[in-house]
Order: structure tokens, then sequence, then C-alpha cells
């Protein structure tokens, strides 16, 4: 092998560093989302007890989605990482690592993104129909819509995922 060959090569192998200030955004995005779950979760503390039954679900619902979201970051955060910059070597014997830590392949990633798409579209209908007075027809139609793309679409990729995995492992 050439020497300009290897310093390509050690050049495209360390430019994989580049994706750690992504990751950073990430974790600080992540801040960001603790700071409005605390701010919605002290507004709807507060007017407790002026709110409605249905007001009470569809604020808790809000909180529901920002937790689906920090989790999904999460997800990304660590498999990103570990998938294309540098293993966690902090946690390899931690008690608290998570289970699916450094097992979470790439295609595992897109699965848990477009499922927790699902998921958040899903509760946002949810509190479209709760708040049904609130939306006209049209709005409604195009929420509905947009789920069932997301959905379609989701099925879609994990038949995909199912067959490429088939094919490549013979199963």
């Amino acid at each position: 092998m050439s020497l300009i060959e290897r310093l390509f090569e050690s050049l495209l192998f360390r430019s994989r560093w580049l994706l750690a200030p992504l990751y950073l955004g990430m974790v600080l995005s992540l801040v960001l989302l603790v700071i409005k779950f605390v701010q919605k979760f002290i507004a709807t503390a507060m007017g407790f007890l002026e709110l409605s039954s249905t007001g009470m679900i569809l604020d808790v619902l809000g909180l529901v989605d920002i937790v689906l979201i920090g989790n999904l970051l999460l997800i990304v955060l660590f498999s990103g990482y570990e998938n294309f910059v540098s293993k966690l070597d902090v946690v390899k014997d931690h008690v608290d690592k998570p289970e699916w830590m450094g097992k979470v392949g790439y295609s595992d990633v897109k699965l848990k993104i477009i499922g927790s798409v699902v998921a958040i579209s899903t509760i946002e209908l949810l509190r479209a129909f709760m708040n049904i007075g609130n939306f006209d027809k049209t709005e409604v139609a195009w929420m509905i819509g947009l789920h069932l793309c997301f959905v379609v679409s989701g099925v879609l990729f994990a038949l995909m995922e199912r067959l490429a995995h088939r094919r490549h492992f013979g199963a």
C-alpha cells in the first residue's frame, strides 16, 4: 500500500470524528427538551385545579410527546455515536448501561425512528380528536392522512428490512 493511499484512508477513517459536534448538539437538544418538559409540567401543575379531564389528558399527552422525543434522541445519540464514531468504553461494565446499548445497528435505529414518529403522530392525532372543536375538517383529514402515511411507511420499511435481513442471512 502506498504512502498516499495509507494517508488518505487514515484521513477517511478519522473523518468520523466530524460527527462528534453533531452528537454534542443532540446532548444540548436533550437539555432543551428537559427544560421544555419542566416548563410544561409546571404550567400543568399550576393550572391543575382549573383543568377539565380532557385538558389534563391533553397536557399529559404533551408531556408524553416530549418524553418519546427524548427517548428517541437518546437512542439515536448512543447508537449513532457507537456505530459511526467510537465505542463508549466509559460505560462498558456500568451497572446502569442500557441493555440495548452497543447492540442497536443502523437499521434498528431507522426502525425505532419510524416507530417513534408513528407513536408521536398517534398522540398528536388523539390530542386533535380530544379537542376536535378547535380543528376544521380539512386539518383533521390532513392529520389522518399524514398519520396513515407514517404507518404505511413504517410497515413497508420494516418489511423491507426483514426481507433484506432474510436475503442477507438466508433465513
